[in-house]
């Protein structure tokens, strides 16, 4: 009981001087220093007036908040006294709560915080000796963990007052000094539940989150970068919220800040370990780990987390991954709906077109799913690509018409040249005349209707104009819309660059074409030049400067095989894409071929033949241009055989078809059916095709059973279609 009594009159004693000390720092008179005898450096000392916040005038309430006199009363018990630091810490954070950010900043601007960091490392590495020893140590702290509380969270606010003011800067460095202080005085991290009788880890806490939203806020992105690695490898002791919450904040940060983030520097990591390379990287493995969490129920389901996952692993062409994540998560967190045409757009991204659009199907089938209309749209677009489904493309764009039901202008634009893109596409492979005319109306009919609707100009919608346009020799047309596409895009398309190339070439402006080429690449990164060189080359050689086509062909090869040894860049592209490179640079090897065959350079050609072969031995193209080779030595019945394994590779071969063609036709003793048919399947294949024309002509011409009619309508298409042809197709 004498115990008892004595601690309530200590208590009673010290709020007594506490209550006397504030209130004569908030009215500036001076405090006796027999009152706080024990202070080596009190407030007696120092006339707080002097800072222009006198409550003289009765404005500032004179109640002081209980939890700042709780607070000192804990210091004061633990060391006897309050000192001039920990009593601008009290009044800082008064002045705070209160909302005067620019009075608090300029209490906690007195205080010497480079005095004081010192005794505090000292006082925590101390005290997390005693707690690990389970013993008071005989070396006594220089402050108690409640006086080093209220400095760290007068550092803290001081940081939050910066902030309010905009001074971003200064208030990352404020900030940056806790986390230094902790981590120098604990090197192996923060011990669980240290100092939980104050308010030391809470304010860590907040530290280690606020750190690297102020250096976002200062314009310092590596910083920034610096202070997340830093709040996630060191031993911060967060709880998984926090903890989740910075992770999450720093994904995004990597994803969608602009700046690149070198790797990190980890203290120890075993020997197998994944160290991230670049920014993706780092996003993706903080968003796994998320997901991860979620997944063993450490924490609740955020569906941004997938977002942000989605985005990251399509940008770096890991669409495969991003489907096997999404397949494991738990039933129930994704929608039967939404998880089908996710898995959908992944697999179509990977090339696996079959598989997405069994999964369209399989949505498009329930009768319970509803506004489908995303899903009817990927559905025709994969269809269009596909001649087998070219019918089922053209049906999923009219029903996805017929739901909108005249709402939602961008959909409806986008339905609609899906539609007309479909029609295009059928309109190349009918042998009627009359159909093929009609369906290319329908189709551009089509691709003008979703120009109508459009809100703002849709590059994919442009492009399709200008395509089929090109397609119907409507050049000056076709050129305008290539010119906006350009446009519209900023100069960042290459499929634009090349596409106005085409055209200006089908219009013989070679020289303007290769201007237009040349712009691309100078604006284009040396990875991404295959097509324009490859475009180049072929002007230069209808230009006659095959020396200059040689060199040009040369340099696309060497980008292509340094490109194809750099594991680091050829990973990062999408498996189709990969393919599509391996695919260019054989039929680069091709077009050397044919080069080097009609300068009758012949082992060059030879040369250039194995190459390819060594990628694809299987290739009608280079069977063809073997064949081509062979035609050009004289040894026709060798030709032939080529040409005719060609056509056992890809009956659809058009070169092949016409070479067959012409060959048969100079043997003689073929059946005029016979060659006929090559022919034929040619056109009916490519009705563009000035060659096809050209030598069913000579054919009809040679055969005194065929109308003279039919002989010059044969020679005035193929003169037409030479006139107006691009170096290469317009698809």
């Amino acid at each position: 009981m004498k115990a008892k009594k004595w601690m309530n009159k200590r208590r009673s004693s010290i709020r007594g001087r506490l209550q006397k000390m504030l209130k004569c720092m908030r009215s500036g008179e001076q405090f006796r220093v027999e009152d706080v005898a024990h202070s080596s450096d009190s407030l007696a000392t120092r006339d707080y007036s002097a800072s222009g916040y006198s409550s003289r005038t009765g404005q500032v309430e004179a109640k002081v908040d209980n939890s700042n006199i709780e607070e000192a009363e804990s210091s004061l018990r633990e060391s006897g006294y309050l000192n001039y630091e920990e009593a601008r810490a009290l009044l800082g954070r008064l002045e705070y709560q209160k909302g005067n950010t620019q009075a608090a900043l300029q209490v906690f601007e007195g205080i010497d915080i480079g005095a004081v960091i010192p005794k505090i490392k000292v006082s925590i590495s101390r005290r997390c000796e005693s707690n690990r020893r389970h013993s008071q140590s005989d070396a006594v702290p220089p402050m108690s963990m409640h006086a080093v509380s209220l400095l760290l969270e007068a550092v803290l606010l001081k940081a939050k007052s910066l902030q309010g003011l905009g001074r971003f800067g200064e208030a990352a460095q404020s900030c940056k000094i806790i986390l230094d202080t902790v981590e120098t005085a604990l090197p192996e991290g923060l011990p669980l539940n240290f100092a939980s009788d104050c308010k030391l880890q809470e304010t860590v806490g907040k530290a280690v989150e606020l750190l690297p939203e102020l250096w976002i806020l200062a314009g310092d992105p590596q910083e920034a970068i610096l202070s997340y690695r830093q709040a996630l490898l060191y031993q911060w002791s967060l709880d998984i919220e926090s903890t989740s919450k910075i992770e999450k904040e720093f994904a995004v940060f990597l994803l969608y800040s602009g700046c690149d983030a070198s790797p990190p520097n980890l203290r120890s990591q075993m020997e197998s370990s994944f160290v991230p390379r670049n920014n993706i990287e780092e996003a993706v493995l903080l968003l796994l780990i998320l997901l991860r969490k979620f997944v063993v129920g450490r924490i609740g389901w955020d569906p941004s987390i997938v977002e942000h996952l989605s985005f990251a692993l399509s940008v770096s062409g890991k669409l495969s991954a991003l489907a096997h994540h999404i397949e494991e998560l738990i039933p129930g967190i994704m929608g039967r709906k939404e998880r089908y045409f996710t898995l959908a757009l992944c697999y179509y991204g990977e090339g696996e077109n079959l598989v997405a659009l069994n999964l369209l199907r399989n949505t498009l089938n329930d009768s319970e799913s509803t506004d489908c209309i995303l899903e009817l749209l990927l559905a025709s677009k994969i269809c269009s690509e596909n001649l087998v489904c070219i019918e089922d493309g053209i049906n999923f764009a009219c029903k996805a018409l017929s739901e909108l039901d005249g709402e939602c202008y961008p959909l409806l634009s986008i339905a609609n040249c899906l539609l007309g893109f479909s029609l295009s596409v059928i309109s190349r492979s009918v042998s009627s005349d009359s159909e093929r005319i009609l369906k290319q109306s329908e189709a551009l009919q089509a691709l003008e209707t979703a120009e109508t609707f459009m809100r703002e100009r849709n590059p994919y919608i442009v492009f399709h104009l200008c395509l089929e346009h090109a397609e119907q020799r409507k050049l000056d047309v076709a050129l305008s819309y290539a010119k906006e596409l350009l446009k519209l895009e900023a100069g960042s398309s290459i499929k634009a660059y090349t596409l106005l190339a085409r055209i200006l070439s089908a219009q013989k402006r070679f020289i303007d074409a290769e201007t237009v080429i040349n712009a691309a690449v100078d604006q284009t990164g040396k990875w991404d030049q295959g097509e324009l060189l490859r475009t180049k080359a072929k002007l230069q050689i209808a230009q006659g400067q095959l020396k200059h086509a040689i060199e040009t062909y040369t340099h696309l090869l060497a980008v292509l095989q340094v490109r194809s040894k750099n594991f680091g860049v050829e990973k990062r592209l999408l498996k189709s894409r990969r393919s599509h490179n391996r695919s260019l640079e054989m039929e680069t090897w091709h077009d050397l071929a044919n080069l080097y065959t009609n300068l009758s350079q012949w082992l060059d050609a030879e040369v250039c033949l194995s190459k390819s072969q060594a990628i694809n031995p299987h290739s009608a193209s280079r069977w063809h241009c073997t064949g081509l080779l062979y035609e050009a030595k004289g040894l026709h019945q060798e030709a032939l055989k080529s040409f005719r394994k060609a056509l056992d590779v890809e009956p659809t071969h058009v070169p092949s078809l016409i070479s067959t063609a012409c060959i048969l036709r100079k043997f003689g003793g073929q059946s005029f059916p016979v060659v006929r048919s090559f022919l034929m399947d040619a056109l009916r294949l490519d009705r563009s095709n000035p060659s096809a024309w050209y030598n069913l002509g000579l054919l009809y011409k040679a055969d005194p059973r065929s109308s003279p009619l039919e002989t010059a309508e044969c020679f005035e298409a193929a003169a037409y279609l030479e006139e107006h042809a691009p170096i290469e197709s317009f698809r």
